[in-house]
């Protein structure tokens, strides 16, 4: 059996960095840990290649070469990859399927030949056991939590290691909390899931092995689910494997609430660990009561942010706007908090109601859902009728887009972050493309920009205040030329 991996191409969005990328020559952010995974579970004789759109194309001796067609995607690739399914139908191939977009969307893929739904440790052995006996099912799904531990590591050998800027990894599923507007437990359970310590050190050894010396992004919804576990013996066991390597370093997602743990996060640092993306949501509590964000409630969330900048972890922040207690206070509350926090990576996109949560549930109750959803949480789009009006809040919403992602107060938050932020020395060498990237930066940035006279003031600014940390300005310069070109695809 030869069995063509195929990953759609993800549209132009905030997490795409696609602009960004540009400035080291890099074609994507990370590759598709699912499909990685899934290869590692086919059976050891079958044939395999990955064709990720988002650094090659897929051509007809692809399609020619394969005799069936594994396919996955999140909802914001929806369009690519229906575009992908009829190609592989055209050209006679069976078409199976699995992932967040087909396991939350099902019933709109028609020409799909299996749905291999839900976690694929469970359905895709069901799929393959009755391929093997000629007797396939349309769908496979199930209501049961696989055993992580169970998890073989992703096959890495499948990869062009030099198109990405970083690789994913995954150390849990599932998460504690249950915030009514996301559909994380909908899909993975609340209880988390992990991986063992072991694991996870055989899964960066293929990578190191390979000759990766980069970031490593642990794509768990909330990393410090199962704090113990972390504490006794994932996070030295990192500590331990980093010892004498060069270039490694993690990131991940957590919630505000690592920021009572000074233990735990010193642990993180210790371990590698320089960044994490945070759902902040809203400086506004009567909205964190309304989603049941209780563990945002009736904290100083500045103090929060900057307490884990000092101790060396970047915070990236996710924020919406758009709640039923929302006011047009609101956006002008959101730019002041993420200006005053420093969080220079700030998402904010407009509530949404994914299917499977409590809000969708709600509101569908309420006849207030409209459309689908588009899956970019900062398109400025909604499937929700907000209780503000659609009007009052999209150009609520344009305006705060504007305002902080202008080059001032981009440059400003920048300057803010930089004054706090204390990080633990990362041992990792520069490569060619990084060093090539700061002069790309004084052209685009520096010469071409409207901006640039902010861009010069940071840089000598940075030179002045805080030189060790020149290279991460140059950095958090390019990160605001890809968001202003977001801004400007989404919002003008």
């Amino acid at each position: 059996m030869k069995v063509l991996l195929v990953y759609p191409e993800f549209p132009d969005t905030f997490w795409s960095f696609k602009h960004a990328l540009k400035f080291i020559r890099k074609k994507s952010s990370a590759p598709p840990l699912g499909l990685l995974t899934v290869s590692s579970m086919l059976p050891k004789q079958w044939e395999q290649r990955l064709v990720d759109l988002n650094i090659q194309s897929l051509s007809n001796k692809d399609l020619d070469w394969a005799d069936m067609v594994f396919i996955s995607a999140m909802t914001v690739q929806r369009d690519p990859a229906k575009r992908v399914i009829s190609r592989c139908k055209i050209a006679g191939l069976p078409v199976v399927a699995g992932g967040p977009l087909f396991t939350m969307e099902f019933d709109k893929f028609d020409e799909v030949d299996h749905l291999v739904l839900n976690e694929a440790e469970i359905t895709l052995p069901e799929f393959l056991t009755d391929l093997e006996n000629k007797k396939t099912r349309h769908i496979y799904t199930t209501d049961s939590y696989p055993d992580l531990r169970q998890t073989p590591p992703p096959h890495w050998p499948l990869l062009n290691l030099t198109q990405y800027d970083s690789m994913p990894m995954q150390f849990s599923r599932g998460c504690p909390y249950n915030c009514d507007f996301c559909n994380v437990t909908a899909l993975l359970g609340h209880r988390p899931r992990t991986k063992s310590a072991e694991q996870i050190l055989v899964e960066l050894d293929g990578l190191y092995n390979l000759g990766w010396r980069s970031s490593v992004f642990f794509v768990d919804d909330n990393f410090i689910g199962n704090r113990r576990y972390l504490k006794d013996e994932l996070l030295p066991a990192l500590a331990r494997w980093r010892k004498g390597k060069t270039g490694f370093s993690f990131n991940t997602e957590a919630t505000i609430n690592l920021a009572d743990d000074d233990e735990l996060i010193q642990l993180m640092v210790n371990a590698g660990f320089t960044k994490v993306f945070i759902g902040i949501e809203t400086p506004d509590n009567r909205g964190l009561e309304e989603c049941n964000k209780g563990q945002n409630v009736n904290r100083d969330l500045v103090k929060d942010v900057k307490h884990l900048q000092r101790s060396g972890l970047e915070v990236q922040g996710g924020f919406i706007v758009g709640f039923d207690s929302d006011n047009q206070s609101i956006f002008q509350r959101q730019i002041d908090f993420i200006q005053n926090s420093g969080i220079v990576t700030a998402m904010v996109g407009l509530l949404q109601a994914p299917p499977g949560t409590k809000l969708y549930e709600r509101l569908m109750k309420e006849n207030r859902l409209v459309g689908g959803l588009s899956g970019d949480n900062a398109d400025g789009r909604t499937n929700i009728i907000p209780k503000m009006g659609i009007e009052t809040l999209r150009e609520g919403y344009r305006h705060l887009m504007e305002q902080i992602y202008s080059p001032n107060q981009f440059y400003q938050r920048v300057k803010t972050f930089l004054k706090e932020y204390q990080p633990r020395k990362i041992n990792s060498p520069l490569t060619w493309q990084r060093f090539l990237a700061f002069f790309r930066s004084v052209y685009h940035l520096g010469i071409i920009d409207p901006g640039r006279r902010h861009y010069w003031d940071l840089l000598l600014w940075t030179l002045k205040e805080r030189p060790a940390m020149f290279s991460t300005a140059v950095t958090m310069a390019i990160y605001g030329y890809h968001f202003n070109k977001i801004c400007e695809l989404h919002i003008s």
